[in-house]
């Protein structure tokens, strides 16, 4: 029988099924919502999506107020709606009015707001704020209940939650969209490289890309004075490390251009004002010899390089000894990549590709290194060097010739020094 009364359940449920669809897409639009690009329109002074922000800070009320008002009008829906096909249709009524009801509220209760919300989260987080604000005001008290219930049930099994925890790191969630980016072609490689690496700064030490001291090219002090000048203009280096007797013992830096700029000024305007370059003392223009230990972070060391105005510091360990030294530009690499110059020699280049997708490189060269050049995902939490990594691996020290597979890639020893893996061809199994 269609009367008033009727009219009033039909117009209820269809208004109720209005609000089952503003709570299912205000709960995708705020929880798919980028912050970053609501703290952008913040900035540029939208209060919807300052609202919004201030909303999602606390998920877990935002979450609870939601259902709880989704459930309320969805059950209320089903109600109105079973009573209303059992007054048209008899007990055959509660079997249409579930199939009906479930029909409304899958599509225009369910997909259609959710489908919207999805596609423009943070406009839709923006507009959906203000009564969602009210909304969590009004159904806190029920909520903070149900938190309180809902805690208690999880630790009878154990489970404990801390709504404070941040699900996913800001890092971790910023790596994963540059890869999605990447995979996507939205974002280029070099582009994903480069962020990254400055986020990894905080999180490396320098004895992660230290040059290792068996590497390092050093000038002895009480060697002649021609033999210095000639060694520092046959080095590709700027910047040697001055030390008497044994190696460990570092007395002082010499920069090229202080040696060159004291040598000629020693020469004199003429032949007779020429003084002999035998009694010049190198240790005149060294400079004091800068360490740092092998546990300071990349970012802390970079911060210390353009406080003292220096780019050259040795590396030693909890004892004192000598380790490798470090540049600025070697942090600068772990951004931007391989820098190279005209002094650099084709040697210092480790890696060579081969047609059939496998590259040779030094031993010494760095896991991230090679991951960063070939694309490739080999661990580095073992060790910093492909050798040493090979070393680890095997257990042993390989000879020339052994191969080995592991981590879904392939390693040929090319060649051995001593102890010292010197060259390896690795490819992707």
């Amino acid at each position: 029988m269609i009367d008033a009364a009727f009219w009033i359940t039909a117009g209820s449920i269809l208004l109720l099924l209005l609000l089952s669809g503003f709570f299912s897409g205000s709960e995708t639009a705020l929880t798919a919502a980028s912050r970053g690009k609501l703290r952008s329109q913040a900035d540029r002074g939208s209060k919807g999506a300052a609202q919004a922000l201030r909303i999602t800070e606390d998920n877990e009320r935002l979450i609870g107020s939601v259902l709880l008002g989704n459930n309320l009008v969805n059950i209320l829906a089903a109600s109105l709606a079973t009573s209303l096909f059992t007054r048209i249709f008899g007990e055959s009524g509660v079997a249409l009015a579930t199939l009906v009801m479930t029909f409304l509220v899958l599509i225009f209760a369910e997909v259609l707001p959710k489908t919207y919300a999805i596609t423009n989260a943070e406009r839709a987080a923006s507009l959906v704020s203000p009564l969602i604000r009210v909304v969590v005001m009004v159904f806190a008290p029920v909520v903070s209940a149900v938190r309180v219930l809902v805690r208690g049930i999880l630790r009878l099994f154990g489970i404990q939650t801390d709504p404070d925890a941040d699900v996913l790191a800001v890092r971790e969630e910023i790596a994963g969209a540059l890869t999605l980016g990447q995979e996507e072609g939205v974002v280029l490689k070099e582009d994903r490289d480069r962020i990254l690496g400055a986020l990894d700064l905080g999180e490396r030490t320098v004895e992660e890309i230290m040059l290792h001291r068996s590497g390092i090219e050093m000038i002895e002090a009480d060697g002649a004075p021609e033999d210095i000048l000639r060694q520092c203009l046959e080095s590709p280096h700027t910047r040697l490390p001055l030390y008497r007797g044994e190696r460990e013992n570092v007395v002082g830096v010499i920069h090229a251009k202080e040696l060159l700029r004291a040598v000629y000024q020693r020469r004199g305007t003429s032949e007779e004002e020429a003084t002999d370059l035998a009694s010049f003392d190198v240790k005149e223009v060294a400079m004091a010899p800068y360490f740092v230990p092998e546990t300071t972070t990349l970012d802390d060391q970079m911060r210390q390089f353009l406080r003292r105005h220096t780019h050259f510091a040795l590396v030693v360990d909890e004892y004192g000894t000598l380790q490798g030294l470090i540049t600025l530009e070697d942090i600068l690499e772990e951004i931007v990549g391989e820098i190279t110059d005209e002094t650099d020699t084709e040697e210092a280049q480790h890696l060579r590709r081969a047609e059939d997708g496998s590259v040779e490189i030094d031993g010494g060269m760095t896991i991230r290194d090679l991951n960063r050049a070939a694309d490739w995902a080999l661990p580095d939490e073992e060790a910093n060097t492909v050798a040493g990594l090979v070393i680890h691996e095997a257990q042993t020290i390989p000879v020339a010739g052994q191969v080995f597979s592991f981590h879904g890639y392939r390693f040929e020893v090319l060649e051995r020094e001593a102890n010292r893996i010197a060259r390896l061809r690795v490819s992707r199994l």
